[in-house]
């Protein structure tokens, strides 16, 4: 199974969603467009939504890890939003669930960030 990237912007807010596995054969695309999104866009915050993410492995962990470095660099937050079971389970193990913040919902996920804003 490969791997689908949706972005789409709302006002400061850009959400990312992904599809399929996000493992070290599909890391790379995932890093490239969302930095591209996060430096050419007018986005400050960041919603991950993983609702439709059905496998994920460290190279994706590295991947989530970096961009959130960029974009709470630059002022910015990320958060979480739709985690399947596993996928949870991975960000647990990791300690990334002590960084990010995790929302059931993409609707709430992007609430709770246009308060910060």
């Amino acid at each position: 199974m490969s791997l689908q990237v949706e972005l789409e912007q709302h006002r400061n807010v850009l959400i990312v969603r992904l599809r399929g596995e996000l493992d070290h054969h599909t890391a790379d695309i995932v890093r490239f467009k969302m930095e591209d999104a996060i430096l050419r866009g007018r986005c400050d915050h960041v919603v991950l939504s993983l609702k439709d993410l059905v496998f994920m492995d460290s190279s994706g962990l590295g991947v989530i890890l970096g961009r959130y470095k960029l974009v709470k660099s630059r002022g910015g937050k990320m958060v979480v939003c739709d985690t399947q079971s596993s996928v949870k389970r991975l960000f647990e193990l990791s300690g990334l669930f002590k960084i990010l913040s995790f929302y059931d919902t993409e609707r709430s996920a992007v609430a709770s960030l246009e308060v910060v804003s």
